[in-house]
Parts: structure tokens; sequence; C-alpha cells
């Protein structure tokens, strides 16, 4: 009887062990960010006042409906996941996430208003900041480790791409708002280095965690969002602001690029497209677009409308505008920057089975 008992559990071990080496060959990819990487997350946040809940937004993305992206289409981060292979995953507030989704999917938390730093956005009532973010990622490995294990679950982890996209909302949303401590505790060197230093802590934090293949996205230049525009009085792009995003970029690319030479067998980059999106904005014929200053989704003559809503107008065709709204790029532009990094670090292309926008036709048109 002993010995037959032990050989069923010998049948078993197999068969689970099987079934466990499954989840091992799947990578998914795990994305923290904020507004250009949500895919609903704030839509499950009751209090947040940050949300794409009306239409237009996702009028070019599967049904036409809303989905919780702030831009008419898809992110940077569903772009270059398509392009790589890998399935788009969820929010990590969707009711349906469970762990066999995790497995086949991975998780997004990322969430509009969200920073590097704890304080920021905190206007908006309900984010998720980094450090939040984490704290869900850790409560993802705890669930994926009870139902896999504990070596496979380390193994599925390490296996895993992961994305941090984060930063904009901090100098935005937070050292530019004179509501804000930071914008006078700090100059713009002091609140850069403050930025790096907690990033660095972070992505320490995720290395730790199992992180191994991680893409850091760059700020792009912040000061020629519409509502930067929109708000100096000349209309022109806010210099002081793109040069906070160049400061940023070039102290996070130094520290990641250290991280990756020092962390045991980390796989990190830094994603800089400010170049590009830089040119795109002073030279958008070139790109096939027509307007860079101004957002494609706006409330007529009633600047700055912060969010795209029912009574906005629409321009005529989404596919020549840089911007959806004051804050956001086009789906169009989101295309552009994915391309440049694709371009920059080599991944491979995987057309098959990558959805196509939309046609790019507002159902209202303003000239």
């Amino acid at each position: 009887m002993g010995r037959l008992l032990v050989t069923l559990l010998a049948v078993i071990a197999t068969i689970l062990g099987s079934t466990i080496d499954g989840y091992e060959s799947k990578v998914v990819q795990f994305i923290f960010g904020d507004s250009l990487s949500d895919v609903g997350n704030n839509e499950q946040l009751p209090r947040s006042l940050a949300k794409a809940n009306l239409p237009w937004y996702g009028i070019d993305f599967g049904d036409g409906l809303p989905n919780g992206r702030f831009t008419n289409g898809r992110t940077v981060a569903d772009i270059i996941g398509d392009a790589m292979g890998l399935p788009r995953p969820p929010a990590f507030l969707d009711p349906n996430l469970d762990e066999d989704t995790i497995l086949e999917k991975g998780v997004n938390y990322a969430s509009g208003g969200g920073g590097i730093l704890n304080e920021t956005g905190s206007y908006f009532i309900q984010r998720l900041c980094f450090h939040k973010q984490l704290e869900l990622f850790r409560g993802t490995q705890d669930l994926i480790t009870y139902k896999i294990g504990k070596n496979e679950s380390r193994k599925f982890f390490r296996n895993a791409a992961y994305v941090v996209a984060l930063g904009a909302n901090d100098f935005i949303n937070n050292y530019l708002m004179p509501v804000y401590g930071d914008s006078w505790k700090y100059n713009d060197q002091t609140f850069v280095d403050y930025l790096i230093e907690t990033l660095e802590g972070q992505l320490k934090l995720l290395h730790r965690l199992g992180a191994r293949k991680l893409m850091v996205f760059g700020l792009g230049p912040m000061g020629c969002i519409p509502l930067q525009r929109v708000l100096s009085t000349s209309g022109d792009c806010q210099e002081k602001t793109n040069d906070l995003a160049l400061s940023f970029n070039k102290a996070a690319s130094k520290m990641v690029e250290q991280l990756s030479a020092t962390l045991p067998h980390a796989n990190f980059k830094f994603g800089d497209a400010y170049d590009v999106v830089d040119d795109v904005i002073k030279n958008p014929y070139k790109y096939g677009f027509t307007n860079s200053d101004s957002p494609c989704c706006s409330f007529g003559q009633i600047r700055p409308a912060l969010t795209c809503i029912p009574a906005s107008t629409l321009c005529k065709d989404r596919s020549k505008y840089v911007f959806w709204d004051e804050y956001h790029p086009s789906d169009k532009a989101n295309q552009m920057i994915a391309n440049e990094l694709i371009k920059k670090f080599g991944f491979l292309r995987a057309d098959a089975g990558v959805p196509s926008p939309a046609p790019a036709m507002a159902p209202s048109a303003d000239d």
C-alpha cells in the first residue's frame, strides 16, 4: 500500500509538473505607468478625477467605446507589445482578472495621474502611484506563488517583460504647480535628483522581485503638449518644461545603464524617443500630420477642456493630429513613438494577429 501511494504521488507530481512547465514557457508583460499606459485601472477607482470613461475616448479601438485608455486608440505599450508578440495585459483592477489570466497575459498596473512620487497627482483624489503599483505587484506574486509554487513562480516572473513609464506627472501635476510643496522645496536640479533617487530605489525593488528584462520609457517634450501651450501667453512650447524632461532623461538613462551593468542578470534599457517626438511636433508635415499644437478632441474655443467629453467636437481626420486631447498623443502619434523605440532596440515585428486601428474618420467634424 505504501509503495502504491508513493507511485501515485509520483504520477501526480509528474502531471502537475508538466502543467506548470507550460506557464514557464509563457512570456507576459507587467506594465507600470501613468495615463499614457493606463488600460482601465482608473475606471475602477470610484473617486478618481482622472478618467477616460467618456466618448470619444477609445473611438479607434475595438468597438469604439471607452476602454480606459486616455487616447482614441492604442497606447505605446500596446503597440510595442504587439510587435514583440506579447499579449496585451489587462488592468489589475479589471473585475475579471484571475490567476489564469495573469499567467496568460500578465498585468497592467498603470494609473492616470500616477507618478514616481507618492504625492504626485493628489488632486485627482484617487490614483495609483508607483509605490502602490509595486505593492499590488507583490500581491500578484503571492497569488501566482500560491497557484503554481515558489520555484515555478520565480521562473515565471524572471522570464516576463517589464515596462516602467512614469515621470511626466511628477513635473506637470506636481513640481510645476505651486499648490504642491515640492514646487518650493526643490529647484530644478534637486527635484530631478529626488526623482531619480526615488526611481532607482523602485527599480532595484523590482529587480529583487524578479524583474530581469525591463524597459524604462523616457519623457517626451512635455512642454509642447496642448495644455502647456494654451497656458502660455504666446501659445509656444514651454521650454523650461522641455528642459526638465531632457534633464530627467539624461539622468535616468545613466542610472538605468548603471543598474543594468551592476545588478545580477539585469537587462535594463532606457527608451528615449524625445528627439523623434520633438521633430514630429516641429515638422508635422514631414510625418503626415497637419496639426501638432492643438487637440483633435476639443470643446471649441473653451480651452483648456482638460478631458475629451461627449459635447466636444472632433477633428475631421484623427490621423492628422499629433495630440488627441490636451495631454495625450493620438493613436497615430503613439504608433510613431513606438516605431522609433522598436527600431532603436531591434524589436522584431510580429504582424500576424496585430489588431489594426479603425478608420480615422470622426462622427462629427470641426475644421
